[in-house]
């Protein structure tokens, strides 16, 4: 089975608000995931937010400091590793793909307004692309006027 690569390109809806959602599904079906962060500060930023988004709920997640990452069904890091045994990774705020390979799923989120996080992620775009050997069926998404994420490519 060819490892999902997905392309978010984020408009109008900033990354602490598409996150926690796409997160929320991922954790709905019992998947493990972990999401690789660009920096540390918001690394941290994102840690609060996952557990403050919503007055009513939390998402389950944890970091190097919360202890052994194998308890975390979402870990959160600024390293390419998985100690978590995820099947899903996200790559957000500057996080670049080491491997494609190891995951069912590779989401990565970017900036369409930041034309350093768009010139990034067309690299990575042309990289999965040069996957030839089948390991990798990519798609890009973006959001319509009404905020829906449509299929582009």
């Amino acid at each position: 089975m060819p490892t999902e690569v997905l392309f978010y390109h984020l408009e109008r809806q900033p990354l602490e608000t598409v996150l926690p959602t796409l997160i929320e599904r991922v954790v709905e079906r019992g998947w493990r995931t972990v999401i690789e962060v660009g920096d540390p500060e918001r690394l941290a930023a994102l840690n609060t937010l996952l557990w403050t988004y919503k007055p009513e709920s939390f998402l389950p997640h944890g970091t190097k400091a919360d202890g052994p990452p194998e308890q975390q069904p979402v870990y959160l890091t600024t390293e390419a590793d998985n100690p978590n045994s995820a099947t899903v990774r996200f790559l957000v705020e500057g996080a670049a793909p080491s491997t494609f390979s190891g995951y069912n799923r590779v989401v990565l989120l970017f900036d369409g307004r930041n034309p350093d996080a768009l010139a990034a992620a067309r690299k990575h775009w042309k990289e999965a692309k040069a996957v030839t050997d089948g390991a990798i069926k990519l798609t890009y998404w973006q959001q319509n006027q009404d905020g829906r994420w449509e299929q582009k490519a």
